[in-house]
């Protein structure tokens, strides 16, 4: 029963030596942190040459977010507990005029912004009507830039939930992948609020 908190069938036999509520319920939770960890190390593999399960404009039936500010151009994958999405990085995007001029990067905390956005979506996939709520960030805990994300890079962001959305709260493990490797990576915590 405990091992239901996996969120996974399990193929296998399991034998405890000391089994218990919470020595159950401890060595689910481990096992599910385990199972998003070893997803994540490997890119989703996606066809760019497929129609997206949501392009932009179905995005904007469900983000509140609108350009300048919408980053987010695909979404590839949407499950109960994760999503994948896609951002093609342009040469034409008004940030890179300062960012750096003569050697266009993309900023960091755009790249967040964008995972955000991703798992915006996630989240507001789970209420009716969510064109009448708003998301937003509380934390980001662990972000890692490990690579430069430049114009004509696509960046394919895998989010997975660490716990079950509760009281509008979603709390997420994301990468964004640049030609296979993790160029950021971080976990938030979004809330979803009605519109007033």
């Amino acid at each position: 029963g405990d091992l239901a908190l996996v969120g996974k069938s399990i193929k296998g036999k399991i034998t405890a030596t000391k089994p218990g509520h919470k020595n159950n319920t401890n060595f689910a939770k481990k096992l599910k942190q385990i199972m998003i960890e070893d997803m994540n190390k490997t890119a989703p593999e996606i066809n760019i040459d497929e129609a997206p399960m949501y392009n932009k404009e179905k995005i904007k039936t469900i983000l509140p977010h609108r350009e300048p500010f919408l980053f987010l151009d695909e979404i590839r994958e949407i499950q109960k507990e994760s999503i994948v999405g896609v951002k093609y990085v342009t040469a034409d995007e008004d940030y890179f005029k300062g960012h750096f001029p003569g050697e266009p990067v993309m900023p960091g905390v755009l790249q967040l912004e964008t995972m955000a956005q991703a798992g915006g979506v996630l989240i507001l996939s789970t209420v009716e009507n969510p064109e009448d709520y708003l998301t937003f960030f509380m934390k980001i805990d662990n972000a890692k830039f490990k690579k430069k994300v430049v114009p004509g890079d696509t960046i394919i962001f895998r989010l997975n939930l660490i716990s079950p959305i509760r009281r509008g709260l979603c709390h997420m493990h994301g990468k964004g992948f640049v030609d296979g490797k993790i160029v950021v990576e971080g976990d938030l915590l979004a809330q979803i609020a009605p519109k007033k």
